[in-house]
């Protein structure tokens, strides 16, 4: 059986070194988001508007998978027991970026409330790298 052993043993609470794992990523797709929906409303042209709206849509789908990232690899059991609001705070903030948020839409309101929901995640998120 020690033939089968490992070596070394590695321990750490997300799959891979911490590191790899920050909110920023989702705030940066989130506030291209925002510019796009500005510069929709900032245009007349419908080809320049459709444009728009199309990376709109693909730079919110990706806010979603960095949140699910997030929310399913890095937090873990006792980041929800400190944090109760947690599941629900990814729950609004992958809502907000989906059909029913910026995706779905082009009022800039929308995408202030994902950025708002994605800073507070940010604030949990620093609290748990600097424990």
């Amino acid at each position: 059986m020690r033939l089968f052993s490992p070596r070394l043993v590695a321990y750490a609470h997300c799959d891979l070194p911490c590191g790899i794992y920050d909110p920023a990523q989702a705030r940066l797709e989130a506030e291209s988001v925002k510019a796009c929906m500005q510069k929709y409303h900032g245009s007349d042209d419908p080809d320049f508007k459709a444009r728009a709206v199309a990376i709109k849509e693909i730079r919110s789908n990706m806010v979603k998978e960095h949140l699910w990232v997030l929310w399913t690899d890095y937090f873990k059991a006792p980041h929800f027991e400190k944090y109760p609001q947690l599941n629900d705070l990814f729950n609004q903030a992958t809502k907000l970026a989906g059909a029913g948020g910026t995706k779905g839409t082009v009022d800039v309101a929308v995408a202030d409330q994902l950025l708002a929901k994605i800073d507070e995640i940010a604030g949990i998120f620093w609290e748990t790298k600097a424990a």
